[in-house]
């Protein structure tokens, strides 16, 4: 599994997994979220057009057959690349409106106002919204926030999005540790990651991991795995 997604384009490997993800009787939300939510809107776009051409239909239509409610709103909002590129200008008045649209749709009011949430979410810029998550910790914590507004598949979808906005290497270096924390090893989230960030941002994720679990990546990987097993999976880790 490792040598196969090392051996396909990274927007081969995602549109793969995403297939995989929806696939059959009930979906693997976790995964899709996953990749939906850090991905930006270049790599959105390859692994849109990768995706159609390997199964010859839309990414965007699976996720609403696959998916419902809510939470298939927010998967086709960020499926559909509508977010804007980050430019040079910062916007401080914008900053503080969104700050506070956020919190005027959640938990200033009664019931949540999710369509605005998702179109503050999936059209602003990352930098712009690192702004506004700054500027809304002095109303609110956003991610407890999302946790008394939201619940299940949506709240996992919201609270992933806002790590990614927030430190995507360090949201990556959270998903490793806990797939191998405790016992057993949740196979298929390690090797995704570790195939998928390899040659995106590990540079970055292994310094985020190290800092916040006090050991190194390769360390983690090597006790908690056997066998071939941790050789085959910490090649990524040693790349560079």
């Amino acid at each position: 599994m490792v040598i196969w997604g090392l051996l396909n384009t990274p927007a081969q490997y995602d549109a793969s997994a995403l297939k995989a993800s929806m696939k059959g009787l009930g979906t693997d939300e976790d995964s899709l979220v996953e990749i939906i939510c850090s991905t930006t809107n270049q790599e959105l776009q390859e692994i849109n057009r990768v995706y159609k051409e390997m199964y010859k239909t839309d990414l965007e239509k699976d996720i609403i057959l696959d998916t419902y409610g809510d939470f298939c709103k927010l998967m086709v909002a960020l499926a559909k690349v509508r977010r804007a590129e980050d430019g040079s200008v910062i916007d401080y008045e914008l900053i503080d409106q969104d700050a506070w649209d956020f919190y005027d749709a959640g938990v200033k009011r009664k019931g949540t106002d999710v369509p605005k949430w998702i179109s503050i979410m999936t059209e602003q810029t990352v930098s712009h919204l690192q702004k506004v998550f700054d500027r809304y910790e002095s109303y609110s914590p956003s991610r407890e926030s999302i946790k008394k507004e939201v619940t299940g598949d949506l709240e996992n979808a919201f609270m992933n999005l806002v790590q990614c906005i927030q430190n995507k290497p360090l949201y990556f270096a959270d998903r490793v540790y806990y797939s191998m924390k405790g016992k057993g090893i949740r196979d298929k989230v390690l090797i995704r990651i570790m195939v998928s960030r390899s040659e995106v941002d590990m540079l970055k994720i292994r310094p985020e991991f190290k800092r916040k679990y006090g050991k190194s990546l390769y360390y983690y990987i090597q006790q908690d795995t056997k066998g071939d097993y941790p050789e085959i999976t910490a090649v990524p880790v040693r790349w560079r």
